[in-house]
């Protein structure tokens, strides 16, 4: 089999593991197992990309339900997982909110993954973090789970900036032409991005409550295992 022509199977394969969701009727432990095995296999085939590839690429839009109206914590990495998946990403509001990410198939593949099992473990760890303080209830209670998942996503925003300056560092070393390729990818998304007429502004900065159960918080972030199944090779995930 060609490179080519394994390289369509495999972006199949993914297609067919991203349709595993809940809301297609799998469960949880079946949408969570796909969310891995896509992992794993934008891990395996890597992108290694010339500039023409590169240039005839299409970029496309992967949207993720919010659920509601309400800010969530997970917010605050949003756009830490957007760059660090060579993204754009807003959040749409005519109809149902929703996070949009713009960029190369595989690449909003990778952050729509992300999100997902960011999500999850941020869900985990205010559960965890609940049963750990039984005394807190009421107002005291909301305000440092708010808190404690607040620390979660600031500290998953640094870690995955820290991995995307890393890893383009790494792409620019080991590859004569990794400056460029980092370069002309990023170009081509600009440029695409610019046809669709979308105007990206700040959603603003919420506050931030710097206390035990955000310090709580950004531990829990640190122990999120962000290197399985996107990179723990030591590989970069995009060329």
């Amino acid at each position: 089999m060609s490179q080519a022509a394994e390289r369509e199977r495999v972006k199949a394969r993914i297609k067919a593991l991203t349709d595993k969701t809940v809301s297609n009727g799998c469960t949880e432990a079946e949408a969570m197992a796909a969310a891995e095995m896509v992992g794993r296999l934008l891990e395996r085939y890597a992108l290694s990309m010339d500039e023409i590839e590169i240039r005839d690429s299409a970029c496309v839009q992967v949207e993720i339900p919010l659920g509601g109206r309400q800010r969530r914590p997970i917010d605050g990495c949003v756009t830490a997982i957007a760059r660090f998946c060579d993204c754009k990403v807003w959040l749409a509001r005519d109809g149902a909110p929703r996070y949009v990410f713009f960029g190369f198939a595989d690449d909003t593949t990778l952050a729509s993954y992300l999100f997902a099992m960011i999500d999850r473990a941020m869900r985990n760890g205010v559960e965890a973090f609940r049963l750990e303080h039984p005394r807190l209830a009421g107002v005291k209670l909301r305000t440092a789970s708010l808190s404690f998942q607040q620390g979660m996503a600031a500290r998953v925003a640094e870690r995955l900036e820290e991995m995307h300056s890393a890893r383009e560092e790494t792409i620019a070393a080991k590859r004569a032409t990794g400056t460029a390729l980092i370069l002309v990818k990023h170009r081509t998304v600009e440029d695409a991005f610019a046809k669709i007429d979308i105007r990206l502004v700040s959603g603003g900065r919420r506050q931030l409550r710097l206390n035990g159960a955000f310090r709580s918080g950004q531990a829990a972030g640190d122990r999120i295992n962000l290197a399985r199944p996107v990179g723990h090779s030591g590989r970069a995930l995009i060329g």
